[in-house]
């Protein structure tokens, strides 16, 4: 039997890390589709606008794919510097009356014994000398934080050296991917990793998916460790992070966590703000000038996909000839999750492709 033919839908984070551990993989030909592609930016192209770095969002039910996602990124860290991933410090600062509600980011992240206390070598608490104002209690250890400019770039180049074609390519029906393998023959196998396309995309038109519009400012000033709060004097999606990326990627400035917001320009007045709970946190990042001290790349808006539910990661039957692995609704932690679920779209992946041919030696 032949290479089993494979379309991958949506170039995000997701896509192409499910993409880049298939084709690690003998026997398969892939094709990766997708309206956007690294260096586009758009906000509905999310994958360019995350900081990226890692603070666990899950429960403890669910640290399976932020772990194993952990110990891809410490590796490539250590081995492939040209992946444009470094090592940073990160406090983790939190108010008590935040930890009872969701109103922003997951509580899991802001518990004072996480589970990922286990995960980070030096994870410890910090003395109040170090403690934010207005902050009740912080914790620190040793994360990453990745130069999406270079990284999403490099993982294209690792598939490219693997054989995997990629194209864009805009599809109104999920059926349409069958047919836009490079090799001119029908995809038996479909990995949908669209993100919030899920919701439009016929074939598939999933509601649980929702937006959360993440804001942020992006400046060449310098600042470690990095920073999550747990919510901030500005109110409920009104957040406070900054976090420098690997390769002179520069600092994000952090943000707005907005559910359900489409708006997808950069709003001014929230700009000042987010500058303004960065200074006054950490003034040494702009010289204790305030927020003239900043020196601004860019102002950005992504719509991080969420889905009611959480993640979308199953498999299902297009037609008699024809599979579809779903791999998306990562909300703003598909960098953190991404070798996690990748590795069970492989698993996935491989079922399917075991049946298919079980099914034709049948015949």
């Amino acid at each position: 039997m032949g290479d089993t033919i494979v379309v991958v839908v949506g170039a995000g984070v997701s896509g192409l890390t499910s993409a880049l551990l298939l084709s690690k993989k003998k026997g398969y030909k892939i094709t990766v589709v997708g309206k956007h592609m690294p260096g586009d930016y758009d906000s509905e192209y999310a994958s360019p606008f995350a900081g990226a770095n890692i603070i666990p969002m899950a429960n403890e039910a669910g640290k399976r794919w932020e772990s194993e996602t952990w110990r891809e990124l410490k590796r490539l860290v250590e081995e492939v510097p040209e992946a444009g991933i470094h090592f940073q410090r990160c406090q983790v600062q939190r108010r008590g009356h935040d930890l009872t509600t969701d109103a922003g980011f997951p509580v899991h992240a802001f518990s004072k014994t996480p589970w990922y206390r286990d995960l980070f070598e030096d994870y410890h608490d910090l003395p109040k000398s170090q403690i934010l104002d207005g902050y009740d209690s912080a914790s620190e250890y040793t994360g990453v934080c990745i130069n999406t400019a270079v990284y999403l770039p490099w993982i294209v180049g690792q598939l490219l050296k693997n054989g995997v074609v990629i194209k864009r390519g805009i599809i109104a029906n999920i059926k349409e991917a069958k047919a836009l393998s490079h090799t001119g023959q029908p995809a038996s196998i479909i990995i949908n990793a669209t993100g919030l396309g899920s919701i439009k995309l016929d074939g598939v038109r999933d509601s649980a998916l929702y937006p959360i519009r993440g804001q942020v400012a992006l400046v060449r000033n310098e600042a470690s460790p990095m920073i999550l709060c747990s919510g901030s004097i500005d109110g409920p999606g009104e957040e406070l992070y900054l976090m420098q990326r690997a390769a002179g990627g520069g600092t994000v400035l952090g943000g707005t966590y907005e559910i359900g917001n489409w708006n997808s320009e950069p709003d001014p007045s929230v700009a000042l703000r987010i500058m303004s709970r960065v200074v006054n946190a950490r003034p040494e990042i702009a010289d204790g000038k305030g927020i003239a001290g900043l020196n601004v790349i860019r102002h950005a808006v992504g719509l991080r996909p969420a889905r009611n539910g959480g993640v979308r990661l199953e498999a299902e039957d297009l037609d008699e000839s024809t599979s579809i692995v779903h791999n998306y609704g990562h909300g703003g932690y598909g960098y953190q999750t991404s070798y996690g679920y990748a590795d069970r779209v492989v698993k996935l992946v491989s079922d399917i492709r075991k049946r298919q041919r079980g099914a034709v030696a049948n015949l």
